[in-house]
């Protein structure tokens, strides 16, 4: 890899993280266009259904397209979707040399992109930065590969592992700055989960707060143009009615449940998905390959430990984020994992520290699990 496919690559990553709250279901994308050592065009994908960033790069660029060499995050799609294909409009613009930073695993794409283009004699290479390649997109590329959506469990606790008093008490544990940051990763994701207990106890919202995300994210996207993710609530008993609050607001809430529920009259953004249940609750596994299926690339989960620990027991869970307060709540206070009483420390689930930040007076731990 020469240098400089390295520098152009990476401004390619900054442009593409500007579509993080806008872009799902589609990845995260990013454009350069550098001819004779100059950048003439780029560009990023900033919402489904709209030009794709090798689109808006080549209209930057003009006619200084041809002959130069474009960068891209991730393969350019070689399919008619919503959109003409990326590698079409590279060949026609007269680009001649294309390397993207990976191949694109969508199986309409899969390879054929940089074959398209090679076909058409321009020079191709791949796997250029290809780390921060994952990391952009985790829940796109999650789920072209498994199926299954990339679900962050979030969690919050004193520094004895506790989520609230005996009496339920919880507000607030943490400080203004990490509920604050817990609003920047909830609008990154596809979806919010959550649980009929946490809706009949708190009656949330489940939204992103616009009010408390950085000034320029603000500055990027106005309120009426933020993305919020879908809400989706685990109601096995149809408890959730139509006047708690996650039912009313704009933006798409799907209620999950054996047995939809025919004798209410709900908005129409808010539907019932039938998922089988048991005595232990909703089936999850079922549940995320339903939930893929709909194009929902990733999870944030806030809820109960109850729900924490199924999910981490079924190995379902790609990433932890815990926010830890350096407060004490003492050994009558509630737990932050629900999980069965273990024989043997071999048994124990592990996990491996991937960041660690202090955010306020909390610190913010991201763990991936060990399985």
């Amino acid at each position: 890899m020469l240098e400089q496919d390295r520098i152009y690559m990476a401004r390619a990553f900054e442009l593409a993280k500007k579509g993080r709250f806008t872009t799902s279901p589609n990845p995260n994308v990013g454009c350069v266009i550098v001819r004779e050592g100059e950048i003439v065009g780029e560009g990023y994908h900033q919402k489904a259904g709209e030009p794709h960033a090798e689109v808006h790069a080549l209209r930057m660029a003009g006619d200084k397209a041809k002959g130069a060499t474009a960068y891209v995050t991730l393969e350019p799609c070689s399919h008619h979707g919503r959109t003409p294909p990326c590698a079409e409009a590279l060949i026609n613009a007269g680009i001649s040399r294309v390397v993207a930073a990976m191949q694109d695993p969508n199986p309409q794409v899969a390879g054929r992109g940089l074959f398209m283009l090679s076909q058409a004699g321009i020079e191709t290479a791949s796997n250029i930065l290809l780390e921060e390649a994952e990391a952009i997109n985790r829940g796109f590329l999650k789920r072209m590969r498994t199926a299954f959506p990339y679900i962050q469990l979030k969690l919050a606790a004193s520094l004895d592992g506790k989520t609230a008093l005996a009496n339920g008490e919880s507000k607030w544990i943490t400080s203004p700055a990490s509920r604050k940051d817990v609003q920047v990763l909830r609008a990154q994701a596809s979806a919010i989960l959550s649980t009929s207990n946490t809706v009949l106890a708190d009656d949330p919202a489940l939204t992103v707060r616009w009010n408390e995300l950085p000034a320029d994210v603000q500055a990027q996207y106005p309120e009426e143009k933020l993305r919020q993710p879908i809400r989706i609530v685990l109601d096995r008993h149809n408890r959730v009615k139509p006047e708690h609050k996650v039912t009313q607001l704009d933006g798409e809430c799907w209620l999950i449940r054996p047995t939809p529920d025919t004798t209410e009259t709900w908005q129409g953004n808010v539907e019932q998905l039938a998922i089988p249940a048991d005595d232990n609750g909703i089936d999850l596994v079922i549940l995320m390959m339903q939930l893929a299926k709909r194009n929902v690339n990733s999870i944030w989960v806030e809820a109960g430990a109850k729900l924490a620990g199924s999910l981490l027991k079924l190995g379902l869970v790609d990433e932890l984020i815990v926010y830890i307060a350096p407060k004490l709540l003492g050994d009558t206070a509630r737990g932050l994992v629900s999980l069965p009483e273990l024989s043997a420390l071999s048994d124990a689930l592990q996990f491996e520290f991937t960041d660690v930040e202090k955010v306020g007076n909390d610190l913010r731990v991201r763990l991936r699990p060990v399985w």
